[in-house]
Formats: structure tokens, C-alpha cells, sequence
């Protein structure tokens, strides 16, 4: 009988990696200011105050320097935005090596 490996979690961690679609970019956290709110670094040249919606603000954990896919507000687009995912380290490492993530 054949042995079966079974994936890594990195891999499987890697695998379900979401991908910014047409309106999202993606940005680095500069700085936490405090109610939710935080300055982002997006990689389309502008700085974003972005908050963290409801569903997310008690189940996922920003810090300062993490990669995140930031919603641009459809008023004030490149002043304001939602945070819409937060990558794991790993997550981020891997669409470094894919040039996905440019240095910005």
C-alpha cells in the first residue's frame, strides 16, 4: 500500500491566499490611531485612514507592519477605506516571492 503524504500547513495556508480584486489595494500599516482606525501606506502611492469593520474589529488582531487588503471608500477613495483582510506572515512572504507585493 502506497504511502499518502498530506500537505503542510504552509501549504495549505498558502493555497487559500486571497487575492486583491478590481477596487481593493493592497497596504501596510504605518500607524494604529486608536478607535478602530489606522494610517495604511497603500501600494497605489496614497496613505489611507482605514477602520476596521464590525465583523472583523474583536476576531482579527492589526499590528504595526502587517500586509492588509484595504477597500477604498467609493467617497474619498484615496483619503479613506475599510481594512478587508489581514495576511499572515506567511501569507505575506509568499506574494513577496510572487512580485505581487512590490516594495512601497
Amino acid at each position: 500500500m502506497a504511502k499518502v503524504e498530506q500537505p503542510t500547513r504552509e501549504e495549505i495556508e498558502i493555497s487559500r491566499t486571497r487575492m486583491p480584486k478590481a477596487p481593493e489595494v493592497l497596504g501596510i500599516v504605518e500607524m494604529m490611531l486608536g478607535g478602530d482606525k489606522m494610517r495604511v501606506r497603500c501600494n497605489d502611492g496614497n496613505t489611507r485612514i482605514c477602520r476596521i469593520p464590525g465583523r472583523l474589529r474583536k476576531r482579527v488582531w492589526i499590528r504595526v507592519g502587517d500586509l492588509i487588503l484595504v477597500g477604498p471608500w467609493t467617497t474619498q477613495s484615496s483619503e479613506r477605506g475599510d481594512v478587508v483582510f489581514r495576511y499572515t506572515p506567511t501569507q505575506a512572504n509568499w506574494l513577496r516571492r510572487r512580485n505581487i507585493v512590490k516594495d512601497f
